[in-house]
């Protein structure tokens, strides 16, 4: 079946009752709406960013700024999505343990939203600005932030440079995690990562 984000994304893929804020790695994927190829193109192998790519890329390494407890790791700016690492820092890479422990439900961030012609719409989410953030971030803040700064960066290039315009929403509502449980599975996934645009063509977000 062809990958179609109204259906595969219907559901939210957040573990229920764990708490991402706690500490540990995460694998991440963000996607754009609808799997618009936005960021740059796969050539022979190489992922070629346009100036929108290299602004992806550079707003995840600001992240760091922004929050004082995370650590990055592999990432990719794909054609429609990226893909990194994010450690919470101080954790070993041991399994996942009392997951049940705490009744945690995780925040959905409402992101901002594009009215070509009309500008940008805010719906009830912040962005954090000056001081990085004291309280422990969740995987769901540093998303949010990065959907954000993203959105916020792409809407001034739509208008100023011409950026490839989108419909409403730079990204997917949604995003999709997965914890990484010990160093097997984090070694698996940084090479996936890191071979991702040499197997573009077999990606289920290829389009």
């Amino acid at each position: 079946m062809k990958y179609n984000p109204d259906i595969h994304h219907r559901r939210s893929v957040r573990l229920k009752g764990y708490d991402y804020s706690k500490k540990g790695l995460y694998f991440i994927t963000i996607c754009t709406q609808n799997c618009l190829c936005l960021f740059g193109n796969i050539e022979k192998g190489d992922m070629e960013l346009n100036d929108a790519g290299i602004m992806i890329k550079h707003q995840w390494q600001e992240l760091i700024h922004r929050f004082d407890k995370i650590k990055f790791h592999e990432f990719i700016v794909m054609p429609n999505h990226v893909h990194g690492i994010v450690e919470f820092v101080g954790a070993p890479l041991v399994g996942v343990q009392n997951m049940n422990q705490q009744s945690i439900i995780l925040q959905h961030h409402k992101m901002a939203q594009l009215n070509v012609n009309g500008g940008l719409h805010q719906k009830g989410e912040s962005c954090p600005k000056g001081q990085p953030q004291r309280i422990a971030p969740t995987v769901g803040d540093v998303v949010g932030a990065y959907k954000s700064l993203t959105t916020n960066d792409y809407i001034q290039n739509v208008k100023k440079n011409n950026w490839q315009r989108f419909n409403k929403k730079l990204w997917q509502r949604n995003y999709y995690e997965h914890i990484i449980r010990d160093e097997k599975s984090y070694f698996q996934i940084s090479e996936y990562i890191q071979t991702n645009p040499v197997k573009w063509r077999e990606d289920k977000y290829y389009e």
